[in-house]
C-alpha cells in the first residue's frame, strides 16, 4: 500500500454545463464530463504527476453522490484512452459519517481511483477529541479498499485541530499512506514532514498552498495539491523539480526564487476568492469552462467580474510569460 509518488498534484474544479448548453440548469447544472476530461489531459501532458478529483477545489459537497462514480469512471476511461495507463487519481471525501466515507472510498476504487484523500470530520469540532480523530480515522482506513491521506483543511472543517502528535499516530497504519495540509502553519507542517519517527516513502505530506512550496520542500514535504497548478501546470511543475534538486547553478537558483516569487504572488488570487477565482482563471487562460461555472450557493463568479480580473493582469502576464517558456523536455 504505497503513497502517491512526490510532485504536483491538481486539484481539480468539477466542470459543469455551460450556460450557452441546451442542458444548463442554473440551480444545478449537470457536470460537463468532455470538458473535465479535457482538463485532465491537459494537465497530465503538461506534466502534473496527479489529479485529485471530488475535493474541496471540485465542489464535492455540492455533487450528489450518484454522480461521483461516473464522474471518476469518466476521467479513468479517459486518461486510458489518451496514454495514461495507471495515471494518479485521488478521490476526495467530505463526509462525517465513518459508513458513508468508507462507501465512497469502494465506489471510487471501483471507479478506478488509487487513493482517497479524507477530510478530517469537523461537524463537531469544538468537541472532538484527538483519540477520537485517530479512532475515526482508523475505522476508515481498516475498511477502505484503497489507501487513504488525511486532508486537513480547517477552513472547511469549522476549525477543527489535528495535532502533529495525531499525525505521527496515524502515519503507522498501513493503509494511511499520507496528508495534504491545506492551512498556512510551516511549523506543524514541519512538525510531520520533518518527525524522525514517520516514514517519509510510506506517509507522503503535501502542502495545499503553492505559495510554501520551496520553503516547505526543504523539510521534507512530497509536493503540493494546488489549485493554481490547474492553470499553470508547467510552473508549478518547474518550481517542484528545482525545489528538490540539491546541486543548482546560480542561474537555475535565480530560476527558482523568482518562479516562487510569482507564484506566491498570483496565488494570492485562489487565498482571495477560492474556487471562483481558479473557475476564472482556468477559463479565462485555459479555455475550460465558464469563467462563473460554480454551482450553488457559490454564483456569480469572480466578484467585480471583469473590472477584478483587470487588477490581476500584470501577476497573470508574468506567469504566462513564464509558463510559455517552458517546455515539457525543460520541467
Amino acid at each position: 500500500m504505497s503513497a502517491p509518488p512526490p510532485g504536483i498534484y491538481v486539484p481539480i474544479p468539477t466542470f459543469f454545463a455551460a450556460r450557452s448548453s441546451a442542458a444548463y440548469n442554473p440551480t444545478t447544472p449537470p457536470v460537463d464530463r468532455e470538458t473535465q476530461a479535457a482538463h485532465a489531459l491537459y494537465l497530465a501532458r503538461a506534466g502534473i504527476k496527479g489529479l485529485v478529483v471530488l475535493g474541496s477545489t471540485g465542489e464535492a459537497v455540492h455533487i450528489h453522490p450518484r454522480d461521483r462514480k461516473a464522474l471518476l469512471a469518466g476521467l479513468r476511461a479517459a486518461l486510458d484512452k489518451e496514454g495514461f495507463p495507471d495515471y494518479p487519481l485521488v478521490a476526495g471525501t467530505a463526509t462525517n459519517s465513518v459508513e458513508e466515507t468508507i462507501e465512497q472510498l469502494r465506489d471510487a476504487k471501483e471507479a478506478g481511483a488509487q487513493w482517497g484523500m479524507v477530510l478530517v470530520p469537523g461537524y463537531n469540532a469544538p468537541v472532538t477529541p484527538q483519540d477520537g480523530i485517530v479512532a475515526w480515522f482508523r475505522a476508515v482506513a481498516d475498511q477502505s479498499p484503497i489507501p487513504i491521506l488525511v486532508y486537513h483543511y480547517p477552513g472547511v472543517s469549522n476549525m477543527v485541530k489535528v495535532t502533529p502528535a495525531t499525525f505521527a499516530t496515524l502515519s503507522q497504519h498501513p493503509n494511511i499512506v499520507g496528508c495534504k495540509l491545506s492551512h498556512g502553519d510551516v511549523s506543524q507542517l514541519t512538525q510531520i514532514a520533518s518527525n524522525p519517527d514517520i516514514d517519509a516513502d510510506k506517509f507522503r505530506v503535501f502542502t495545499g498552498l503553492g505559495q510554501q512550496l520551496l520553503p516547505v520542500v526543504s523539510v521534507g514535504c512530497g509536493g503540493a495539491i494546488d489549485g493554481s497548478a490547474g492553470f499553470f501546470p508547467k510552473s508549478l511543475v518547474r518550481l517542484f523539480n528545482l525545489s528538490v534538486q540539491t546541486t543548482l547553478s546560480d542561474a537555475e537558483r535565480q530560476e527558482r526564487r523568482l518562479l516562487q516569487y510569482r507564484v506566491s504572488c498570483m496565488e494570492e488570487i485562489v487565498v482571495r476568492y477560492g474556487i471562483p477565482g481558479i473557475k476564472e482563471a482556468i477559463s479565462r487562460l485555459r479555455g475550460f469552462g465558464d469563467a462563473d461555472g460554480t454551482r450553488l450557493p457559490l454564483a456569480g463568479g469572480l466578484p467585480g467580474g471583469d473590472a477584478e480580473w483587470a487588477k490581476w493582469k500584470g501577476v497573470m502576464d508574468d506567469m504566462e510569460s513564464l509558463e510559455n517558456a517552458l517546455s515539457n523536455n525543460y520541467l
